[in-house]
């Protein structure tokens, strides 16, 4: 096993998320940091992006860069590139993703989409979304889904939407209503799948997927899945996996599967379900998942067969580094490498760790 570290995170390739800090408000150069010899032998993977979520409330997501050729870290590079841009990268970065040859970033609680350069990471432009959460593509436009609402509990909470932006013009050319606060989407065709959360409105979690018909833009149809839905990933068969969080009291987390063609829940699996990424037809899921019953977190690592559609491993961490991982926040694998990739979030304050795996399962 070799390891990255870093103040993670967010990682391109697919979507990885844990947490960092910056110590103070001023710009912070880029530091790189030597972490593997370089690799002569690249494929079709030259590095990767990762994007710092930062301290909620404080401005203090962060851009860094892992190079595979030259084997260098580099921390910080938006701030540096991008020294005129007021408040940096701003308050809680929570996707990113390359679409053609510019980057997106996703800023939740600022509000807004940060588009830069992929070649560069130098600013472009930014399109403002109130409390906007992921983001996907089809053709020309960029669909980002949004709370709609401030970043707070309310029981009250108004529906969330999707945005539709022109990727030419960068500007909202539409909006279609959905469920309650709309987390991660997966675009299936001309079809757009929406998974609702509604944490805002807690107890009274939301329990669908909408299914939005990307020809007309309108909302065609929910599924009912489970409460508290987030993450949507789309497999080789046109099947949807569904992560459904639970209440953290008695209802558990579970993974629910939609057949695209159908738009019905097929599956249901006693899986704990926090973050999930797929290669070939390994589906990587791992889940820290609370309870305020015990006041613990129950942790773990699985991979399923996507085609089986059977667990087949309980823990993809075969040398003992998930002893040292206190809180697993995010999951990538490298598609050339077959690298995983598994983050930890610590104790959310101070700087996480990207541990990376040598492949076991493919």
């Amino acid at each position: 096993m070799r390891k990255l570290l870093s103040t993670c995170i967010i990682m391109l390739f697919v979507a990885l998320l844990a947490t960092s800090c910056r110590k103070d408000d001023v710009i912070v150069g880029s530091t790189p940091r030597q972490v593997i010899y370089p690799d002569p032998d690249l494929g079709e993977i030259k590095g990767f992006f990762l994007l710092n979520e930062g301290n909620m409330g404080s401005n203090k997501s962060t851009l860094d860069y892992f190079d595979y050729e030259t084997g260098i870290y580099t921390k910080n590079i938006f701030a540096e590139r991008n020294p005129g841009v007021v408040k940096e990268l701003g308050d809680v970065g929570n996707d990113i993703q390359i679409y053609g040859n510019r980057l997106y970033a996703v800023i939740n609680c600022s509000h807004f989409i940060e588009i830069m350069d992929v070649n560069t990471a130098k600013h472009i432009d930014i399109v403002s979304i109130p409390n906007c959460r992921y983001i996907v593509f089809k053709d020309k436009y960029a669909y980002v889904s949004s709370y709609a609402g401030p970043v707070q509990i309310d029981p009250n909470a108004r529906l969330g939407y999707v945005a539709k932006i022109d990727t030419a013009s960068l500007k909202v050319v539409a909006e279609c209503t959905v469920g309650y606060q709309p987390d991660e989407m997966v675009v299936v065709g001309d079809k757009l799948y929406v998974a609702n959360s509604g944490g805002y409105r807690v107890p009274n979690y939301d329990n669908t997927v909408s299914v939005i018909d990307l020809n007309t833009f309108k909302e065609i149809k929910k599924i009912e899945v489970a409460i508290n839905l987030h993450r949507l990933e789309l497999d080789r068969y046109g099947n949807i996996w569904v992560s459904s969080r639970g209440d953290y009291y008695n209802i558990p987390s579970k993974t629910f599967v939609i057949d695209s063609k159908t738009d019905e829940v097929t599956d249901v699996f006693d899986l704990p379900n926090s973050n999930m990424t797929r290669c070939g037809d390994s589906l990587y899921v791992y889940c820290t998942e609370w309870s305020y019953i015990t006041g613990q977190n129950t942790i773990t690592y699985a991979i399923v067969n996507t085609e089986s559609k059977e667990i087949v491993d309980w823990n993809f961490i075969k040398d003992g580094t998930e002893k040292n991982i206190a809180i697993p926040y995010g999951v990538a694998v490298n598609p050339v490498t077959k690298e995983i990739f598994v983050t930890d979030a610590k104790d959310y304050v101070t700087p996480g760790r990207l541990h990376c795996l040598s492949l076991i399962h493919i």
